[in-house]
C-alpha cells in the first residue's frame, strides 16, 4: 500500500511540474495547450548529451533536433520568472 501511495505522489509531483512548466516555461509557444503527454513526448524524451559540472548543467542537443529553438525559447522564458519572495 505503501508503494501504491508513494507512485501517486510522484506521479502528482510530475504533474504539477509540468503544469508549472506549461505555464511558465511555455507561454506563446505552440505547445502552450499542449497535454502532459504531448509535452513528455516531444521534450522529455529527446536525445541529448547531459553534462553536469558543479554550477550547471549543459544540455547538448543534435544540431538537426526539431524542438532545438523551443528548449531556448524555454530556457530564456523560465530565466525571466521572478523568484518567489
Amino acid at each position: 500500500m505503501r508503494a501504491n501511495q508513494l507512485r501517486l505522489w510522484f506521479s502528482s509531483a510530475a504533474y504539477v511540474l509540468l503544469n508549472l512548466l506549461r505555464h511558465f516555461g511555455l507561454r506563446g509557444t505552440e505547445m502552450e495547450r499542449a497535454q502532459v503527454g504531448t509535452l513528455r513526448l516531444k521534450l522529455l524524451k529527446v536525445a541529448a548529451i547531459v553534462r553536469v559540472s558543479v554550477r550547471r548543467v549543459v544540455l547538448s542537443l543534435s544540431a538537426a533536433a526539431p524542438v532545438q529553438d523551443l528548449f531556448a525559447r524555454v530556457a530564456q522564458q523560465l530565466c525571466e520568472v521572478p523568484a518567489p519572495s
